[in-house]
């Protein structure tokens, strides 16, 4: 999640525990706690693909936050020893810990049990979602201004764990909703990635894959009876095949679980995390390789520019979150991609 939602979790959690012993300053040492993990950002891995699948890797694992936990509750506990060691440890164990169980419900992923496993995207909630963030925020202000305010934040917890709790269930509704309609267009058993659109859980986007072909669905609660409609893509899984001895190549393959898009623009062949943004505004494209006159030559990977998104997609978001717009083509919110057909 955002830094901000992380900040007021930590915040919330602090306050909670601690809030009636240590008063208003707890909440700015649980705000710090809850952004702690995501300081890794800062470091530079090599390459543009170490740094990507790198982030939420050993700052985010539960084998490291949990002993870092223990340290920095003694650390605490000697600096404001009012609250006991037990009471510290609670604060920093829930604050660490529910840092990355929280992004794990991202589809961006985490790598809880890093250095093994794979990283873990249940995909149910939108990197920024104001319905999760707004009752932590609430229950932090009734503190400030009335300490401790523990009713107040522990009902701000209660409902953001709720709302995180109705996104997995509306996640299911819909992934049961898509089903169908890609069994009719011949997709029988394809790779399928359900997930929020920006910054609610009305509205939905699923993400079908299998064989030379890709299929996006974008659906939501307020549609009624309105028929899905499936938008296609083309895939090129020659270029998957050229580039799949690649380290960077089978990294991102790992990382994505697949959801890749490889393409070749003049020279540079290209693979693009098409989980994240829009269909033609994916923010995650990395130049893997460079065609010679025989093969390709592997490359230290970099990111290519971020495309634009529409100035009116917020807009054609809303209409569509709604149902004003019955049928909403991604290219409209930024430029078409190669192929696409709505």
């Amino acid at each position: 999640m955002d830094s901000l939602t992380q900040a007021a979790l930590g915040a919330s959690l602090a306050g909670a525990v601690a809030g009636k012993t240590l008063g208003r300053s707890v909440l700015l040492t649980g705000a710090v706690l809850g952004t702690l993990p995501d300081l890794d950002v800062v470091i530079d891995y090599g390459t543009a693909v170490a740094n990507f699948t790198q982030h939420r890797g050993f700052s985010h694992s539960l084998f490291v936050l949990a002993p870092l936990a223990v340290g920095l509750a003694w650390l605490l506990w000697r600096w404001k020893p009012q609250l006991s060691f037990q009471r510290w440890l609670a604060l920093t164990g829930l604050i660490l810990i529910t840092h990355p169980l929280l992004d794990a419900f991202t589809t961006y992923g985490t790598q809880l049990f890093w250095p093994i496993g794979p990283p873990i995207a249940v995909s149910s909630i939108f990197i920024i979602d104001p319905l999760y963030t707004l009752p932590l925020l609430a229950g932090c202000l009734f503190f400030l201004a009335r300490p401790p305010a523990k009713t107040a934040i522990v009902a701000g917890l209660a409902v953001s764990t709720l709302y995180l709790g109705w996104s997995v269930l509306a996640q299911q509704v819909m992934t049961h909703r898509v089903q169908p309609a890609l069994a009719a267009a011949g997709l029988e058993n394809p790779d399928l990635l359900v997930q929020p659109m920006p910054f609610s859980t009305l509205l939905w986007r699923a993400t079908a894959m299998q064989g030379d072909q890709r299929v996006e669905i974008v659906t939501g609660f307020l549609d009624g009876d309105t028929p899905l409609n499936l938008e296609y893509f083309p895939r090129r899984p020659e270029l998957a095949s050229e580039v799949s001895d690649l380290p960077e190549a089978r990294r991102l393959e790992w990382f994505t679980r697949g959801f890749l898009d490889y393409n070749q623009v003049s020279d540079r062949i290209t693979a693009t995390d098409i989980r994240l943004g829009i269909p033609g505004a994916h923010p995650f494209t990395f130049v893997l390789a460079t065609r010679n006159g025989s093969g390709i030559d592997p490359t230290a990977s970099f990111r290519t520019p971020r495309p634009p998104v529409s100035s009116e997609a917020l807009g054609l978001l809303w209409s569509r979150m709604i149902a004003e717009t019955p049928v909403l083509c991604l290219a409209s919110l930024s430029s078409p991609a190669p192929g696409q057909r709505c």
